[in-house]
């Protein structure tokens, strides 16, 4: 309870519900089912995009040439910045942003933050989708991270 003796959550709300599994409830887990399989996909994804020769034709022409040469292990192969950097923004801007997340889902509520995270991860996949060199694909997998943040946060227990 807070100090002038009201609930975080209205009490009224959650009398109302009283535990029940209502259509809101189910259509709200296949939502939030939805983000966090999304999420696992790109954590999965990424690692077999960033490896495949189109892409590092594309966008990685030095590992690629590496690539062919290469006789050793996979790790000397992809021993990259660059690549380390495309993969690694994704999650470290998903970190900063459900930070970020929380205390604006506190003010503004949990519909103004799953916005905020649907229209970042919308931008940032078309740039990445549209993407002509590493500048592009980097801002596009910050903006995907902030969409995850914030996405991933709403969520959480603490922005109650």
């Amino acid at each position: 309870e807070m100090e002038d003796g009201s609930s975080p959550v209205g009490k009224g709300r959650a009398e109302h519900y009283k535990g029940r599994v209502t259509v809101h409830v189910i259509i709200a887990c296949i939502v939030a089912a939805t983000g966090g399989s999304l999420f696992g996909y790109d954590v999965g994804i990424s690692g077999g995009v960033a490896s495949m020769d189109d892409f590092l034709q594309n966008f990685f022409p030095a590992v690629y040439k590496h690539k062919m040469e290469a006789h050793e292990n996979n790790y000397c192969k992809y021993n990259n910045q660059g690549i380390s950097a495309f993969t690694s923004t994704l999650y470290i801007s998903g970190f900063v942003a459900s930070i970020v997340a929380a205390p604006v889902t506190r003010k503004y509520g949990r519909r103004t933050s799953i916005i905020i995270g649907g229209i970042n991860f919308l931008i940032g996949s078309a740039l990445n989708a549209a993407a002509v060199d590493l500048e592009m694909l980097i801002i596009g997998r910050v903006l995907q991270g902030v969409g995850i943040g914030f996405g991933n946060q709403v969520a959480a227990p603490f922005s109650l």
